[in-house]
């Protein structure tokens, strides 16, 4: 018997949320106030309830001063990570930071000079390819192969990018966001044995690493070999797998003394290196206080994607969803429909009252023809955006 509930709705209109207030450009308050939201990569549960009482335990003191990061912040990382994914981590090798996309900003600049490339697997998530570019990169694509079972990289033109004089970044996604996949420690050692045959680092971004379907297992980029851990850095938070978003708490962690010397200078230098009063007490609580939660989690998630793919049989045999490994954000094939992916978004957004990402957003070239989609609501939530779809894309709206 599952002990969290996932099924009631949370109200998040007029709370001052990105998800469900972000007004797009083109559109009105007024426009956006019956949509759906099913777009941006934030859940609508409740957070975990140690979470919960440990944050209103910390705002019951009425200062909100500059924050330390306690000896239980580092040993609740250490010893979560070790537990679950038997990864080893020193505390020497842990950088806070305020979040996932500040650290990848500083892991470019800390591990790049302005000028060189930065490679990528295409499609990607979005804020790669601006990161990339904010620190005077420039953003190079080894585009995933669709295989007979999931997308697959494509080791011939891998490592021909990588073996291209000016990239010395491979910025990995892991597990891989938009496509779903969780990489295997084959494909981790095989992306590092090219990268290291070519004097390029790691990057990988690691999230989603708690979002994991049944059948799959993450691998840290990190535990995969000591090679690994010696060519990496590790961007991780609890922020997406616990939806703590906001407390804008993540962590860098790198083996290598030099390279955290640098990563440390990169992190002031973006004015990076303080974390909220929040922030240290949710992660805590998170991974010292709600394995359960996470896992019956990920089980929701799972009957939540098993229930979009029988409905799109059903009601849109036109579309394909890709295999989802991981994260909570299937990857949708929509070109059967023949309509540009923008266009269609914006159709289903006005006429159709449901908001999904188009694919080219990660990728110009990559992303045709797909759609992304958050499944992390309740259940009654996601059928009524999943029917407005259908309605729309069918031409059954009344």
């Amino acid at each position: 018997m599952n002990k969290f509930d996932f099924d009631t709705p949370q109200q998040r209109r007029g709370t001052g949320c990105v998800k469900w207030d972000e007004v797009p450009e083109g559109f009105s308050a007024e426009e956006m106030r019956d949509v759906i939201p099913m777009w941006v990569a934030d859940m609508d549960f409740a957070v975990a309830p140690a979470i919960q009482e440990a944050v209103s335990r910390r705002a019951a003191h009425p200062v909100f001063g500059y924050t330390m990061v306690g000896d239980d912040y580092y040993e609740a990382v250490i010893a979560w990570f070790r537990r679950r994914h038997q990864w080893t981590i020193h505390r020497e090798e842990i950088l806070y930071t305020t979040g996932v996309v500040p650290a990848m900003s500083v892991a470019i600049k800390a591990l790049t000079m302005p000028g060189e490339r930065v490679l990528i697997l295409s499609p990607d998530y979005n804020c790669f390819f601006s990161s990339i570019r904010n620190n005077g990169c420039e953003v190079a694509e080894s585009v995933l192969k669709r295989g007979a079972l999931n997308f697959e990289v494509d080791w011939a033109d891998f490592e021909a990018r990588c073996a291209d004089e000016k990239c010395t970044v491979f910025l990995l996604c892991n597990p891989h966001n938009p496509t779903g996949r969780v990489w295997t420690r084959e494909e981790l050692t095989r992306m590092n044995d090219i990268c290291l045959r070519h004097g390029v680092k790691v990057v990988s971004d690691e999230i989603h690493c708690e979002l994991i379907m049944p059948g799959h297992r993450f691998q840290p980029f990190a535990a995969a070999s000591e090679a690994c851990r010696q060519n990496s850095v590790i961007l991780n938070s609890p922020s997406k797998s616990f939806n703590i978003a906001g407390l804008q708490t993540a962590n860098i962690i790198c083996a290598q003394p030099e390279w955290r010397r640098r990563l440390n200078r990169a992190v002031n230098i973006n004015e990076v290196c303080d974390l909220n009063p929040f922030g240290p007490v949710a992660l805590v609580a998170a991974y010292n206080k709600s394995e359960q939660w996470i896992d019956e989690l990920c089980q929701y998630l799972w009957q939540n994607y098993l229930a979009l793919c029988d409905f799109i049989a059903r009601e849109l045999p036109q579309l394909h969803v890709c295999p989802l490994e991981g994260t909570y954000l299937p990857w949708v094939d929509v070109s059967e429909l023949g309509v540009p992916v923008e266009q269609l978004c914006e159709h289903l957004l006005r006429e159709g009252r449901v908001w999904v990402n188009p694919g080219t957003m990660y990728g110009p070239e990559s992303g045709r023809g797909y759609i992304r989609l958050n499944i992390a609501c309740p259940r009654q939530q996601l059928m009524e955006g999943l029917q407005r779809m259908a309605d729309t894309i069918n031409g059954n709206k009344q």
